[in-house]
């Protein structure tokens, strides 16, 4: 009987160390949040995403002169689309997509470090712990980190 257990226990501790280990190779990267798209009429985007594919507006920030600013749909507990209105700056389309990170100020030190261009951080106006990072390839890539305030956390918590 003694046997089996300390080889339970060594069983148990072995896979919390694999899990520890595999948590730790993707520097921070909890998974991927959203995707941003630019829209020519945000009220319409609103409208089409909520009654045609069942999304439901999670948050909004609106601007000085009470429009909506960004709309953040969510899709799913986890998964965000986030519509911002198209203008000469940001033209109708792929804007980018974002990361959340467990921790910004580390996530950004770690793409630093592989030579990324990444900028530094800030509080956005959902209340979330925000960086940019520069791809390449394709534009934009945010990284977020969920604060217990940000607006995303909230939504996610109260998902139904």
């Amino acid at each position: 009987m003694r046997g089996a257990m300390i080889f339970a226990a060594g069983l148990f501790a072995g896979l919390a160390m694999q899990v520890g280990m595999a948590q730790n190779t993707n520097g921070g990267v909890v998974m991927m949040n959203h995707v941003c798209i630019s829209v020519p009429n945000i009220a319409e985007a609103v409208t089409y995403y909520t009654q045609k594919m069942g999304y439901r507006e999670a948050f909004r920030v609106n601007d000085d002169k009470g429009q909506p600013r960004l709309v953040y749909m969510q899709i799913s507990k986890n998964t965000f689309l986030e519509l911002n209105q198209a203008n000469a700056q940001r033209p109708a389309g792929f804007n980018h997509y974002g990361l959340q990170v467990e921790n910004a100020a580390q996530a950004v030190a770690r793409f630093r470090k592989n030579g990324v261009m990444v900028s530094d951080t800030n509080t956005s106006d959902t209340k979330a712990i925000l960086a940019n990072i520069t791809d390449p390839y394709m534009g934009r890539i945010e990284l977020a980190e969920l604060t217990p305030e940000s607006l995303h956390q909230k939504a996610i918590q109260n998902w139904k």
